[in-house]
């Protein structure tokens, strides 16, 4: 359970950097449009607001996997780890392999989209 304590760590701490990389590219973005807007044509406001816009949809998509992983250790806090949430089933090694902060089996994570 310490290495995979270790490896949940390792990874929100590579997405909180990566998230901070993306507000301030937000943010320069941001001031990029305040002070640069002057001579810009409707396409290129358009485009800005384009750029500024994917960044905070990247941001947020950053911030849910943040999320998932903070979920994940709470998890392996309270000795759960590896258990589906939904039907308690072990979810497979392989899976946790390859997305270490699921939280549901293959089963119930169809369910889930499905709906």
């Amino acid at each position: 359970m310490k290495k995979i304590r270790a490896a949940l760590t390792e990874r929100r701490d590579e997405l909180r950097a990566e998230y901070e990389q993306t507000l301030a590219e937000i943010a320069d973005l941001q001031r990029e449009r305040l002070t640069d807007s002057a001579g810009d044509d409707q396409a290129d406001t358009g485009t800005k607001t384009f750029e500024r816009e994917q960044e905070i949809s990247l941001a947020n998509g950053i911030l849910e996997r943040i999320n998932q992983v903070e979920r994940a250790l709470e998890r392996v806090a309270e000795g759960n780890y590896g258990s589906c949430e939904r039907c308690g089933d072990p979810i497979p090694v392989e899976r946790l392999a390859a997305f270490p902060s699921a939280t549901l089996c293959i089963p119930c994570k169809q369910l889930e989209e499905r709906r």
